[in-house]
């Protein structure tokens, strides 16, 4: 394995947040001209005017960029430069899966979506980037097929709040990056320090009033496969065999939140994969809490599971346990009460 100054790390993002902060404002003046406008058609939409989309492809092409630039200061390893191939390859087709379902006014089936998600599940699987430790074979290619899945449209799930899936996605790739460091599988390390520079770079435009544009499903769903491709590349048991919930724990709200929003449906006789209301984040705004409160109890919720994630990870098997069986009881205890909220 290959040990890189951090400051390659740090290049790596930097260059992607200075060219997301670039692009988002020129995508939006395109967005605009263009008509790729989120319109607030049915009652399930948060937002009363139509706001431009394309923030996903200023993130992905800084996330692309920063990676290609950063490959002329590095002698990347053959494995990690066939990972990232697998990963861009992907990565790209949910771009473009998402350009057009935000370019469709009302939107494409979720069966076309599930099937163009397949196809790039079972591209980076090609590529080697699975699970490992589920025998046989044809099992391991299955779980890993339901992880990326269900993982990619998770953030599209949770992205119902400005800022809200965004912020969530940054704390999670920086916790792939901190676990991963010093060495481990290099893509991982270099995509996720990609991947939270160009959000970031998106994000002072999402959450601005004047100058707004959403991510769109080019980008909730592009930042979810990449995290789901991210998880797939770390060995967490090194210490203890406990860590292997860590990606559960650093990605422990947008899968409740899919969770809790499927079974909610289901239990009104509704299809899972149609919207409502019932994502954990409307629920605290119907308590009382204001959007801004909303944040900051989900970043502080993602860096406390994130920070539990990373403990596990490093702990002895008593200690994980312990810390794992605590995190469990506090979500089970949130998740009851948050499910007893009524919403209209």
């Amino acid at each position: 394995m290959h040990n890189y100054p951090y400051s390659l790390y740090i290049l790596t993002f930097l260059t992607s947040l200075l060219v997301s902060l670039l692009l988002t404002p020129l995508f939006r003046l395109l967005a605009l001209k263009l008509k790729i406008l989120d319109v607030p058609f049915s009652a399930i939409k948060t937002h009363k005017n139509p706001v431009p989309y394309l923030g996903g492809a200023a993130i992905f092409i800084g996330w692309l960029f920063s990676l290609v630039l950063v490959r002329f200061f590095t002698d990347f390893p053959t494995g990690t430069l066939h990972s990232l191939r697998g990963i861009v390859l992907g990565a790209t087709l949910m771009v473009i899966l998402g350009l057009v379902d935000d370019r469709t006014p009302k939107g494409i089936g979720f069966r076309s979506k599930f099937l163009v998600q397949t196809l790039a599940a079972l591209i980076i699987i090609l590529f080697d980037i699975r699970i490992h430790f589920i025998t046989p074979n044809f099992l391991a290619i299955l779980a890993t097929l339901i992880w990326i899945i269900g993982i990619t449209n998770s953030f599209n799930i949770v992205d119902i709040m400005d800022g809200l899936s965004s912020g969530i996605a940054v704390i999670a790739a920086l916790a792939f990056l901190f676990i991963a460091l010093p060495s481990e599988e290099i893509y991982v390390n270099f995509c996720a320090a990609a991947l939270a520079g160009g959000i970031l770079g998106f994000m002072p435009f999402n959450l601005s009033k004047k100058a707004k544009i959403f991510m769109g499903d080019a980008g909730s769903l592009t930042i979810g496969f990449l995290l789901a491709a991210l998880s797939l590349g770390t060995s967490y048991t090194k210490i203890n065999y406990i860590g292997i919930f860590s990606p559960f724990l650093i990605l422990a709200l947008p899968i409740y939140d899919t969770m809790l929003v499927m079974f909610l449906r289901w239990k009104k006789g509704l299809s899972p994969f149609l919207g409502s209301k019932d994502h954990f984040a409307l629920r605290l705004e119907k308590i009382g809490f204001s959007r801004k409160e909303i944040l900051v109890v989900s970043y502080t919720a993602s860096v406390v599971f994130s920070f539990s994630a990373y403990l596990i990870t490093r702990l002895s098997v008593k200690d994980s346990i312990a810390v794992f069986c605590l995190m469990i009881l506090l979500s089970f205890l949130t998740a009851y009460r948050i499910g007893k909220v009524k919403m209209d």
